[in-house]
């Protein structure tokens, strides 16, 4: 069969506009993510943040286990929250939460333990160790035959 030579020549020229597309848009994909940082300062105050909220269901299950009723306690955690969530959303102020946890008798009980329940390592299980054991796994011996190219820094030019 004869195929059209202007569908050949429109294949073509798409074929190779969307390669050049392909590669701009990976070489901006690295440009971004060459340029990305890490800082742990806004991560710890971030946590320092939610983590209270968090924490709550472990502190009812803490109460729990220290003779508290679960609704009761349910109701308290949810009265401090919501107090708690508005002084950081119409206030602009910190969370404050643990604050007023400490200053109700009623969670007297566990006062010793809160800092326990708001360790940040447990709320994330494995995670660490699995995410290291993927990448020395998985993702470096994919990456070492391409050592000398990962060197190459994006230049994007606008």
């Amino acid at each position: 069969t004869c195929v059209n030579q202007a569908e050949l020549l429109s294949r073509r020229i798409c074929l190779a506009e969307a390669f050049l597309t392909a590669d701009t848009i990976l070489n901006t994909l690295q440009n971004i993510s060459e340029g990305l940082v890490v800082y742990p300062k806004v991560i710890e105050r971030h946590i320092r943040q939610e983590l209270p909220f968090m924490a709550t269901e472990n502190i009812i299950v803490a109460m729990v286990k220290a003779g508290g009723n679960r609704q009761d306690c349910h109701e308290k955690i949810r009265v401090l929250s919501q107090q708690a969530a508005a002084v950081v959303k119409q206030e602009g102020g910190d969370n404050d939460l643990i604050e007023r946890i400490q200053a109700d008798a009623y969670f007297s009980p566990i006062h010793s333990q809160l800092e326990h329940l708001l360790d940040p390592s447990s709320f994330t299980g494995r995670a660490p160790q699995q995410v290291q054991r993927f990448l020395e796994e998985e993702v470096y011996p994919l990456l070492k035959p391409y050592e000398s190219v990962m060197k190459v820094k994006a230049e994007l030019c606008l």
